[in-house]
């Protein structure tokens, strides 16, 4: 029996089948603490997320945080789970739906899309092994990370390169591995802060909160930081804001080493003192709402700002299935298919 996965119609090689791999971080199947303690065993394992020492790290996972932290996280999901599941597969599978139409309008059946997570289901193997059964020729990967990092993008490739080296016949692959600086994704962005302040007015201050990254991974030579602040950077410059208009900030911290500062909470928690207490805030690493912005920005940090004094703090959803945003993921898509 051969190692290597055969083709479902070796007939099929030639045609210009185009499949295009959407894929976010992942989420559990429930709110459960059995769920969490699987989702954060396979999250947390992977070597790309967390690098300490395999030997030492693995004692630690399973001996202390896999013990505590499941209960505790499955009560965050609890507070933004829906009716129709997770805020993050939901959002995923609209966007999938609406980038397949929009993309079926120019290319008819030659293009399928496909949604898989990092970790959990859909998994990026299942996706992909429907793209062998239909003998796509071309396989373009878009993670729907704006910036490039390791954790995220970075394990995103591996886990791509994993099931493909287990095919006979690969196809063409095309990896997207940043946005932070397409000019529609910017556009897109400076849309939707714009809709907010028509509505809402100018807030004091504009947070800009990216996801956190440990220091040690920017010395490394990981681009995040960079990428970040060139998306910043874009976004500032389009909206037309001065530097007293905005702060750039870093959210989700985990452990005890140093990361990227400042840090999003002690910035929320000073501002008040600083005479902005109405702003609004956004994160511009999020192609899709889920528990880092529906429950760590629109609740958490709400609650540290208006402690500290604040008195209007709005927050101002991820791009999700904006149509702007679509139109961003078309033109990042199309100079790759064939």
């Amino acid at each position: 029996m051969s190692r290597y996965k055969g083709s479902a119609d070796l007939s099929g090689v030639n045609n210009k089948r185009t499949g295009v791999l959407l894929t976010n971080l992942g989420t559990p199947e429930q709110p459960s603490t059995s769920a969490l303690r699987s989702y954060l065993r396979e999250f947390l394992s992977d070597p790309r997320v967390v690098e300490i020492p395999r030997l030492i790290w693995l004692v630690i996972l399973h001996g202390i945080i896999l013990r505590v932290r499941p209960a505790k996280s499955a009560k965050l999901y609890q507070k933004i789970w829906t009716k129709e599941g997770s805020p993050l597969l939901m959002i995923s599978q609209q966007q999938k739906k609406k980038l397949a139409r929009k993309l079926a309008k120019t290319y008819g059946d030659d293009v399928v899309v496909e949604l898989a997570m990092r970790y959990g289901q859909p998994s990026i193997s299942s996706a992909l092994n429907r793209f062998r059964a239909l003998n796509v020729h071309n396989i373009i990967v878009l993670p729907l990370y704006p910036q490039y990092a390791g954790p995220t993008t970075g394990s995103t490739f591996d886990a791509v390169t994993k099931e493909l080296k287990q095919w006979r016949w690969i196809p063409s692959l095309h990896f997207i591995a940043s946005y932070h600086d397409h000019p529609l994704y910017i556009e897109a962005l400076a849309n939707s802060i714009n809709e907010h302040i028509s509505e809402f007015g100018k807030p004091d201050k504009l947070v800009l909160s990216y996801h956190g990254m440990p220091k040690l991974f920017n010395q490394w030579g990981d681009p995040y930081f960079q990428f970040c602040h060139k998306t910043t950077e874009l976004l500032i410059d389009k909206l037309g804001f001065e530097q007293q208009d905005f702060v750039m900030t870093f959210q989700s911290r985990f452990g005890k080493a140093e990361w990227l500062k400042p840090y999003t909470d002690e910035t929320l928690e000073e501002l008040p003192n600083k005479g902005c207490k109405n702003i609004a805030i956004i994160s511009p690493a999020f192609s899709a709402d889920c528990l880092e912005t529906l429950e760590e920005l629109e609740h958490e940090n709400r609650e540290v700002f208006i402690k500290a004094g604040g008195q209007e703090y709005r927050y101002i959803s991820a791009l999700n299935g904006r149509d702007d945003h679509i139109e961003a993921l078309t033109k990042l898509i199309e100079p790759s298919i064939s």
